[in-house]
């Protein structure tokens, strides 16, 4: 997936309906927010409980965010990175792979408003094909802004290991804190 250059934003949402914002160390609130993350949860509460049940996590980026990404002066997004579990509002739900060959699930449909971090390509793991797409997103720029040609870079999601890791376009060896 692209890696979007913004902060981590995360939601609980209770079975009661209530919702508690996060970013990704501490919770927040309108009064006591990260870039406004909370405000725009309070804002759109009606619309975000239809994400369900549990912990979302995702990227809340855009103007006066870390890279900007060329959005118009106080606009913003929020997109979550399970890019597996959800379609895109508008879309059509695709099958997802189960143990079983004979149970059908289907991704769930995020509700207007709400996006998801781009995926770039999705297959077998191989280090050639990972370089080429950080090579593409260079050349090409942001997919979730496109025309913004300064994008960061990539996460690369290893299914069987369960873990993501990172590759940024520039200065991939250094620590972030010290990147800048």
């Amino acid at each position: 997936t692209e890696k979007i250059d913004g902060t981590n934003a995360q939601l609980l949402i209770s079975e009661d309906g209530s919702i508690t914002v996060g970013s990704r160390t501490r919770w927040i609130t309108p009064q006591d927010d990260n870039y406004g993350f909370a405000k725009w949860v309070e804002e759109n509460k009606s619309t975000l409980i239809k994400l369900g049940t549990g912990r979302h996590f995702g990227e809340w980026w855009g103007s006066g965010i870390q890279r900007g990404y060329g959005l118009q002066k106080g606009e913003k997004r929020f997109s979550l990175f399970n890019v597996g579990r959800w379609a895109l509002h508008g879309t059509e739900p695709k099958r997802i792979l189960t143990a079983d060959p004979r149970v059908e699930k289907y991704q769930d449909v995020l509700p207007e408003g709400v996006g998801l971090v781009p995926e770039l390509y999705r297959g077998k793991f191989d280090t050639a094909i990972i370089d080429d797409v950080l090579r593409q997103l260079e050349l090409r720029g942001s997919v979730a802004s496109p025309g913004f040609m300064k994008p960061e870079g990539i996460v690369v999601f290893h299914i069987a290991g369960n873990v993501g890791f990172k590759k940024t376009i520039d200065k991939d060896e250094l620590p972030k804190s010290l990147s800048k």
